[in-house]
Order: structure tokens, then sequence, then C-alpha cells
């Protein structure tokens, strides 16, 4: 499962420290095990877009290049942190997901718990509440807290590819 990780996420190996690098790859796999998915190719970044074809996989490394480009334009940055939150922002949908007859649909999970919420879980459970923040500030739950500087990095980073892609649907209907 680790290597199946690391090939689906080469930007884990800009993650210089190697614990926290381990910890990525590990709440990856404990996600995977516990929303019984055996492939991450087949689940969509979002259940928001009709139709989604953008994976989960794509939409993360996505999030985590443009993340990695703004986090080099400035000398404030923890890179290895905000490499680690980017990687992990939407590792709850593993939980927040399942699949139903070949399709992705919410769990019952995920329409108690959103995802950031059970990925924060994740990195705080293995000790590291700031990785924890960037993973609950990326979405809305984020804003009723103060971000940090990678937190705000990653939730942008998010937001543009998301509204990108509802921007290329919605053309996609009008031509």
């Amino acid at each position: 499962m680790r290597e199946y990780i690391v090939n689906k996420f080469p930007e884990l190996q800009y993650i210089k420290d190697e614990r926290l690098r381990s910890v990525v790859i590990n709440i990856w796999a404990e996600c995977m095990k516990e929303g019984g998915w055996n492939d991450l190719d087949s689940i969509p970044f979002t259940l928001l877009i009709k139709d989604c074809k953008k994976s989960l996989v794509e939409h993360t490394r996505v999030v985590t290049k443009m993340a990695l480009a703004v986090g080099k334009e400035r000398e404030d940055i923890n890179m290895d942190l905000l490499i680690a939150g980017a990687l992990l922002h939407d590792v709850g949908k593993l939980l927040e997901y399942r699949a139903v007859e070949g399709r992705v649909v919410k769990s019952e999970l995920g329409k108690r718990v959103r995802h950031p919420v059970y990925g924060a879980m994740k990195a705080m459970a293995m000790g590291y509440n700031e990785l924890a923040h960037i993973i609950l500030a990326h979405s809305k739950e984020g804003d009723y807290v103060e971000r940090t500087p990678e937190a705000i990095i990653v939730h942008h980073c998010d937001f543009i590819d998301f509204e990108c892609e509802k921007a290329k649907y919605a053309r996609e209907k009008v031509y």
C-alpha cells in the first residue's frame, strides 16, 4: 500500500522531513483501508460537479503543485508542512465517500462529518496539530479560524482548482 501511495503522489519526495513524509503516507493508507478503497483513481475529487471526471488524485496533485509554486515565492513558509497539508487536504473524502454499484456517493459518515474534519482528526491523532489546521482550514470550516500562511495557500489553491473545474463544465454545457 505504501508503494502504491508513493507512486500516486510523486510530490511526496519534496517533503524533506522523513517522519512527516511517512505520516502523510500512513494517513492515506489508513483512510484507504477504513474507507474500503483499493484504487484511488475511481474517486472523483468532488460530488458537487455533476459527472466530474477529474479524480481525487489528479486534484490533490494539482493543488500540491500550485501550493509548491506559491510557497517557493515566499520566505515565511514551512515548505514541508505546506506540501504535507496540500497532499492531505482532501484525504477525508475517502471516508466521506463510498462506492455503491459503480457510483461514488456520500457515505453515512459523510452525511454527518465533512472530509476536512475527519482528515484533521487523523493528523491530530499522529501529533501534527499544525498539519491538522491546514487540512481543516482548507474548506469553509476554516472561515471560523485564523488561517496560518500555509493554510491560506492550500485553501486558495484548492478553490482555484475547484472553480476552474466548475467553469470548465459550465462552458461545456453552453457549447
